[in-house]
């Protein structure tokens, strides 16, 4: 009874970390249209997770995360920077292209030492089965520190997402964006995985937006939807013997389809 209660204990609160600073980010990646960024940057982070194991480094350990925060670091750089004049080629596509490339990077890292395509598969569904106190303590310190940060800062972010004015020095703020998605990667993909890590930021996001355009509002629909779903999901998982990760997709993927419904069913205001 202890074991388990102990497990629900560390899964709603680092569901309750994720969920709440996720969706503000969520936000800022929807209304700027940069809808892959999150994932370029989870996979680069599997892509550190795998090079470590490569070089003989315990997925999990401190040096497999050094790993994964230089390749979340080297990639919010290119996000930032590489930034097409030709109109022709949209920002999204070298957010896409990162992506590409940092998969293919992973299967052949992988490719060349025993185990590799289940270190891959690892890194794509994740294992948060085997959270721990000591994780869940870091994690909240890192996302404290960066939700003061973006707090501070806010009206410099929603500006440049609104394009309501010209920022000052603009690429070194959409650095400081982009690392702030690329550390978050580097903690919650080996944790939950590429695509779960995806889904929370991108889906409670998702709805919010689908009914408001303020961001307060926004993000108390997000908090919402995002914490029932994955409470469900946590739920589901236990009880009914499924995989925890996809169950958690599933979940909120479940609550996304609702609120597309629910959308075309409510006439928008206007």
């Amino acid at each position: 009874m202890t074991e388990t209660l102990n497990f629900f204990l560390i899964q709603i609160i680092l569901l309750l970390a994720v969920i709440l600073v996720h969706t503000y980010l969520g936000l800022h990646v929807i209304r700027r249209g940069i809808i892959f960024s999150d994932l370029a940057l989870d996979q680069l982070a599997a892509f550190g997770v795998i090079v470590g194991i490569g070089l003989g480094f315990q997925g999990g350990s401190t040096i497999s995360y050094l790993f994964s925060l230089v390749a979340v670091l080297v990639g919010s750089f290119i996000l930032a920077f590489v930034k097409p004049r030709n109109k022709r080629i949209p920002h999204e596509a070298v957010i896409g292209i990162t992506y590409g490339l940092a998969l293919v990077a992973s299967i052949m890292m992988a490719d060349k030492f025993s185990g590799g395509s289940a270190y891959v598969t690892q890194t794509l569904s994740g294992c948060m089965l085997w959270v721990n106190w000591n994780l869940v303590i870091v994690t909240l310190m890192v996302y404290t520190l960066l939700s003061i940060f973006h707090y501070l800062y806010r009206r410099k972010f929603i500006a440049i997402t609104e394009k309501s004015q010209k920022i000052e020095h603009e690429n070194l703020w959409d650095l400081l964006f982009f690392a702030t998605l690329g550390i978050i990667a580097a903690l919650i993909v080996p944790i939950a995985g590429v695509l779960l890590a995806y889904s929370f930021l991108m889906i409670p996001a998702a709805i919010a937006a689908l009914f408001t355009k303020r961001w307060g509002k926004g993000l108390k629909i997000g908090w919402i939807v995002g914490l029932i779903a994955s409470f469900s999901g946590l739920l589901a998982s236990y009880f009914f013997r499924l995989p925890y990760g996809p169950t958690l997709v599933l979940a909120l993927g479940i609550f996304f389809i609702g609120a597309l419904i629910m959308r075309a069913l409510i006439p928008e205001k206007t």
